[in-house]
């Protein structure tokens, strides 16, 4: 069950665990390539729809961890009309480059991610059978930070995002210890908790600019739409709806659904509300 509403942990955010089988095996159209961000050759596969249109093409973008491509996610966007391009995070699977397992919310690497992920789309717009087909970003979790300033550096059209933060990465981290060491999940009374916490909180200085999505969704013009779920632990989603809502009001085309305890990995239970918006939305 849940609504779509057209009105309105610092480190350690939860790994993503899809429930998508990682390997293809359903006969989609399936080609590997290579492309190079900061110096470093990261490797993919794009997955196309096979016997039906396509309707648009989606990059997916990691949540935290050292994580591979998946290629029966990308099977799953494919079998809904919309190619998929899966790739290994720098310095896992194939990919080249080294992975940041100590500082992973820091300024630097959230922007070198978003670099990634703006290369990739790069790659999956030249795809012979892409030409004119919108393209896009699809992510989880630490996504929400690093696909809005990755629209920014590349010809996206449109986001879906699955659990991903619309508020500061200290924001974040408040709310994952506060959900820690109370043991609840808080969600409705958030921002008062977070106000009263925040008087203590110090951002590190070695981490560079505390990261704000809300502030880079700012700054685009393309739709876009977050699921949510209202037990998830890992991020603050009423204050991520309150963000979105502040958005709309000023103009941005933000959509958001709000399922009903399904966790923070929520994919498998939200996957068809996503596909549909991006043939509605995504894809115009």
């Amino acid at each position: 069950m849940f609504r779509i509403l057209q009105t309105a942990c610092l480190l350690t955010l939860c790994l993503f665990a899809s429930g998508f089988a990682n390997a293809a095996d359903g006969g989609y159209p399936t080609e590997d390539v290579e492309f190079e961000s900061h110096g470093a050759r990261l490797g993919g596969s794009i997955v196309l729809p096979k016997d039906r249109p396509i309707r648009a093409a989606v990059v997916f973008v990691h949540g935290s961890g050292k994580q591979a491509r998946n290629l029966g996610l990308a099977e799953h966007f494919a079998s809904e009309g919309i190619a998929a391009l899966v790739y290994d995070k720098r310095g896992a699977g194939k990919s080249g480059g080294e992975y940041e397992a100590n500082q992973n919310v820091s300024e630097k690497n959230i922007s070198l991610l978003a670099d990634d992920a703006a290369a990739a789309l790069r790659a999956l717009g030249k795809h012979a059978a892409l030409k004119g087909v919108p393209l896009g970003f699809g992510g989880i979790s630490q996504a929400g930070w690093i696909a809005p300033i990755a629209a920014e550096r590349s010809p996206a059209k449109f986001l879906v995002m699955w659990s991903g933060p619309v508020c500061k990465v200290s924001e974040e981290d408040i709310y994952s210890k506060f959900t820690t060491d109370k043991d609840e999940m808080a969600a409705p009374p958030y921002r008062k908790a977070l106000e009263s916490r925040k008087e203590k909180y110090v951002w590190p200085d070695f981490l560079g600019k505390d990261t704000d999505s809300a502030e880079s969704l700012a700054k685009l013009s393309i739709p876009g739409f977050w699921i949510f779920s209202d037990n998830d632990g890992s991020i603050p989603v009423d204050l991520s709806i309150a963000n979105l809502q502040t958005l709309r009001g000023a103009g941005h085309r933000y959509d958001y659904a709000l399922f009903s305890g399904l966790g923070h990995n929520n994919m498998d239970g939200t996957f068809a509300a996503a596909a549909d918006w991006i043939r509605r939305v995504g894809a115009k």
